[in-house]
């Protein structure tokens, strides 16, 4: 009789540990093992947190062993069991790690591989084979593509969040602070007494501060004190929650008649001619809500301009706006405001822009360019690729609750009821047609920073953080993709010839992307580099961008005039006349300033339970070697952290949005 001795780790989450009866079998190259019940005689096993021993017998030697089987058996009730791992000692004194991190639920069969990465031609055993396709055509049952919206990428197969397998929920932890905090959020900010009183104005912009006063953030407190500063409006293009969207001004658009005599003043007695040449001219184009439908709430029309505007670059490498068009098309009715208008007229003006870039920035740089990115990367990996595939342990960690914080949006935030239609101007049939618009003009090169920074003419931007600390995590996150990955792919031709892999990115092309043909995604992995920009690109979004453009939501808008999120007038026609009640008419009422507050700081808070990039709670990687890699990664990322930790304590305003410690390692608020 040969004894193999086992160690099994539950998880640490709440109910992760069982009553029921789990059985373990090995099974190896000479045959199986005795099927074992993981039981000790007067003591709780498999408890929250515990890491038990047993051992189990085998009437002859397994040889290699090539996976692990475990079922979970109902006693008296039903109660599921999280496995975090097994580790196997052979009777010759062999350590195998098999990581499973998954749920067994009713009579749950799982078999788990050791934990050594295998290409699919890595496997030549018709068994082993047949395990990986076995394992791939269960999940492909449960992970189905579904059609969320026209125009869009495809969505997990779910209508709430309790059709979603146990594996990619949240724990009970997670769950619990995500249900409570937006109530925490209306009682701790005292706003629960001005949610009903829709259709009510404030009565000035100092009346904003009876639902400002508790904020905690010290970005908010800086936006209240400098939100009316033309350098300020500027700024927040290149560092705010929204920086994707600023570009170089080659040439002012004919749709944007701005004259030398209307910016000479701004331009210091120099012209736009001249500063375009230098560098110094940066426009910003809202085209994307051109002839969006305003979103109606309690039967109050509600508004969306497509704003243009100019600003330049001065000497002291402030960005100041010269001038602003509230629509795309130009004439009497739709003039351009000027820093030398009446104060009302040109704050009225950068109002409507801040209130454009709120529809964009959540609907098509957070919403589009995040999150449901996120969701196609992480349904084509689990349908595609098995759990002992490099790609599959590379990527996992990068997905992790991102189904379910996906679902529940489309039900609680988006859908006809949500918060987004009952407070945005662009909620309802507006923020379909801006994903549609949005992804539409979405391309591959857009998706990776570079190269989108590139494309945008922004090496001459001065202060511009999100690109200085984006590059650096970019190239952090290439250089460990291209580290791991290397570990298994050492030829072009292993990268084509890897069948799991190619149907990974054909599932994401042809499925995920079905809609979304001008995107041109690669139709193949033909080279290494190839692979390693793609997984870069995933990474890179899952993580950093998702950070960038969510985690400073609260922040940038808890001050609701800085960024309101809708408009309940419409457009000025003319600069003369405007007065600060026209402002107070136009901006968010009561009520909708207060669930802006309530729902921005929701998303965009810290999270009690988040895993930050570079961190991995579940060791899907077993040899030295990946090892090796994953702690010059994370060194890497400290390293990063220290040098914009250091720049930024010489700033008044600091950039933390990209620092890495304040960066998830998924998409999972």
């Amino acid at each position: 009789m040969f004894t193999y001795r086992i160690t099994v780790a539950t998880g640490t989450t709440y109910y992760s540990g069982t009553n029921n009866y789990i059985y373990v079998t090995l099974i190896g190259e000479k045959g199986a093992s005795q099927r074992t019940k993981l039981d000790k005689w007067l003591q709780n096993d498999l408890e929250r947190g515990s890491v038990d021993e047993y051992e189990v017998k085998s009437e002859w030697e397994l040889g290699s062993i090539w996976w692990l089987q475990l079922q979970k058996v109902k006693f008296l009730v039903e109660d599921d069991w999280f496995c975090c791992y097994v580790i196997v000692q052979t009777p010759s004194g062999e350590i195998l790690h098999f990581p499973c991190y998954r749920w067994l639920s009713e009579d749950a069969v799982v078999r788990v591989r050791e934990g050594t990465a295998k290409r699919p031609y890595d496997d030549k055993l018709p068994a082993l084979q047949s395990h990986r396709q076995m394992e791939l055509k269960d999940r492909q049952k449960v992970y189905r593509w579904k059609l969320w919206k026209p125009g869009v990428t495809k969505c997990i197969d779910a209508e709430t969040e309790k059709d979603l397998h146990p594996d990619v929920r949240f724990d009970n932890d997670k769950r619990s602070d995500f249900e409570h905090s937006l109530r925490v959020a209306l009682g701790e900010l005292f706003l629960k007494k001005f949610v009903n009183m829709f259709g009510n104005s404030w009565d000035s912009l100092e009346s904003f501060q009876r639902i400002f006063w508790r904020v905690k953030s010290p970005i908010g407190n800086f936006v209240l004190s400098h939100w009316k500063e033309d350098w300020f409006f500027g700024y927040q293009f290149k560092n705010g929650c929204n920086p994707c969207l600023i570009r170089k001004c080659t040439e002012v658009p004919e749709k944007f008649p701005v004259t030398n005599d209307m910016v000479y003043k701004s331009l210091g007695g120099s012209t736009l001619e001249q500063e375009i040449k230098k560098g110094n001219i940066y426009i910003i184009d809202y085209k994307l809500l051109d002839r969006v439908p305003g979103n109606v709430i309690k039967g109050n029309q509600q508004y969306i301009a497509a704003p243009i505007c100019l600003l330049y670059q001065d000497p002291g490498n402030r960005l100041i706006p010269i001038a602003i068009q509230l629509s795309q098309v130009p004439g009497p009715d739709n003039p351009i405001f000027l820093p030398s208008d009446t104060e009302n007229a040109w704050l009225l003006a950068k109002t409507w822009v801040r209130s454009s870039d709120f529809q964009l920035h959540q609907i098509v740089y957070h919403l589009c360019g995040t999150h449901l990115l996120g969701e196609a990367f992480c349904i084509a990996t689990l349908r595609q690729l098995p759990a002992v595939h490099p790609i599959f342990k590379l990527l996992t960690p990068h997905t992790r609750y991102t189904l379910e914080i996906n679902t529940r949006a489309r039900s609680d935030l988006l859908g006809k009821d949500g918060v987004i239609a009952r407070v945005v101007a662009s909620g309802g049939a507006g923020q379909d047609v801006i994903a549609q618009k949005a992804f539409q003009s979405f391309t591959y090169q857009a998706m990776c920073l570079p190269d989108n920074l590139k494309e945008r003419g922004l090496e001459g931007l001065k202060e511009y953080y999100y690109q200085e600390d984006g590059l650096q995590l970019w190239s952090a996150i290439n250089k460990y993709v291209k580290g791991i990955t290397g570990l298994y792919y050492e030829s072009d031709q292993e990268v084509l010839e890897d069948t799991e892999l190619q149907a990974w990115l054909k599932d994401l092309v042809q499925e995920g992307f079905q809609e979304l043909p001008g995107v041109e995604l690669p139709a193949a992995f033909q080279t290494r580099e190839e692979l390693f920009k793609f997984l870069t690109m995933v990474i890179f979004t899952c993580s950093a961008q998702h950070a960038a453009v969510n985690n400073g939501q609260y922040d940038w808008s808890c001050w609701v005039p800085n960024s309101p999120c809708t408009m309940r007038q419409p457009p000025p026609t003319r600069k003369d006349g405007i007065s600060m009640e026209d402002l107070m008419e136009t901006l968010p009422d009561m009520s909708q300033s207060s669930v802006q507050m309530a729902f921005t700081w929701h998303l965009g808070r810290p999270l009690p339970n988040k895993i930050l990039l570079g961190c991995f709670k579940e060791e899907y990687f077993t040899e030295e070697r990946a090892k090796k890699v994953i702690a010059e990664f994370q060194e890497d990322l400290k390293q990063i952290e220290e040098r914009i930790q250091k720049r930024n304590n010489k700033l008044p305003l600091k950039y933390k949005d990209l620092i890495p410690s304040n960066i998830e390692n998924s998409i999972s608020i």
